[in-house]
């Protein structure tokens, strides 16, 4: 019996600004407009050259919801040259195939055609469901509807973009919603199957947030999220794990697929306070399992073709690379 295979990316983590019209219960991520302001362009082309010449193989952009709902940031953006963040971060991504790295973007809720703008410089793009249930953690967040978000994901689907999404474990949902949540991924991707993986995340509470104080899901909670997951997915789509918030050993031997982006440059400014593990912490995560890199779009979305014509030269090179360094 061969020894079951453990994926991951190299990446670097680009939040272009943290203003965001949500108001969730759980996040530090989001800060006012005078402090959130804009990730200046020179830091962007500094971090993707430095992420380049550390192998890196992913830009991951993100940036709070419609931050220009929020008074101030559209004069931020006018000054830096930009009519919206969308045009900010489709700059940055066409910056970032310059470096040669594939940019993937999570932006929260965009519509159709945003998103039909900004495949054409994305190899990839992602939204997490969190949950389908309708929970109090959410109540001031817009965006965090379960049926805009199912919306977002169904479009994307149309528009054959190779699609990452996830569950957050511990906010306030239910063993059953988390079901929900699942078959409502399934659903959508047997109809359009463009979902890659789905990242089964525990939720990590921030001090002074109205969730400050929660409980977090054990182990074994995650664990058996993780096993439904396996057992109402499509055997195709990936189930990640984050290798930083929790003893991600543990969870590999309950049906874990890949560990993520894992970056040697950039923290996770989602969750600064957990640090990315280096290599070797995962080759010693991922245990008997063998250890292997991957791009940001998976492997059968680019046999599909299902990536912008500009971006083809780039995938294959980055995707040779990745096949000589596994023979080494």
């Amino acid at each position: 019996m061969q020894p079951r295979t453990i994926t991951y990316s190299k990446n670097v983590f680009l939040p272009l600004t943290t203003v965001c019209r949500n108001r969730c219960g759980y996040c530090c991520f989001r800060t006012p407009v005078q402090e959130g302001c804009l990730m200046a362009q020179d830091d962007v082309e500094r971090t993707l050259e430095r992420g380049a010449a550390l192998g890196c193989t992913e830009a991951l952009f993100t940036f709070g919801e419609r931050p220009e709902v929020e008074p101030g940031f559209s004069g931020i953006l006018r000054s830096a040259g930009y009519a919206t963040i969308l045009d900010y971060c489709e700059a940055m991504c066409k910056k970032s195939i310059e470096f040669g790295v594939l940019p993937h973007t999570n932006a929260g809720i965009l519509t159709y055609e945003e998103m039909d703008l900004l495949r054409h410089v994305n190899a990839s793009m992602g939204l997490m469901l969190e949950t389908t249930a309708e929970i109090p953690a959410h109540a001031t967040s817009i965006g965090k509807s379960p049926d805009v978000r199912l919306a977002m994901m169904e479009d994307a689907g149309k528009l054959r973009i190779p699609f990452t999404t996830g569950l957050l474990l511990g906010i306030g949902e239910t063993m059953a919603d988390r079901e929900d949540s699942l078959f409502a991924i399934r659903d959508l991707h047997k109809r359009y199957g463009h979902i890659q993986e789905v990242i089964i995340q525990n939720f990590c509470p921030k001090p002074g947030t109205p969730l400050g104080k929660s409980p977090v899901p054990t182990t074994d909670e995650i664990c058996a999220t993780i096993h439904m997951a396996r057992d109402i997915l499509p055997e195709e789509i990936a189930i990640q794990i984050p290798p930083n918030l929790i003893d991600a050993s543990l969870l590999i031997p309950c049906g874990v697929d890949d560990l993520g982006g894992v970056s040697p440059l950039t923290i996770d400014y989602v969750n600064p306070e957990h640090p990315w593990p280096a290599l070797e912490e995962l080759r010693t995560i991922a245990g008997i399992a063998v250890l292997r890199e991957r791009l940001c779009i998976y492997p059968r979305y680019i046999e599909r073709g299902w990536y912008p014509p500009a971006l083809q030269l780039l995938i294959n090179r980055l995707e040779q690379r990745i096949n000589e360094g596994c023979r080494l």
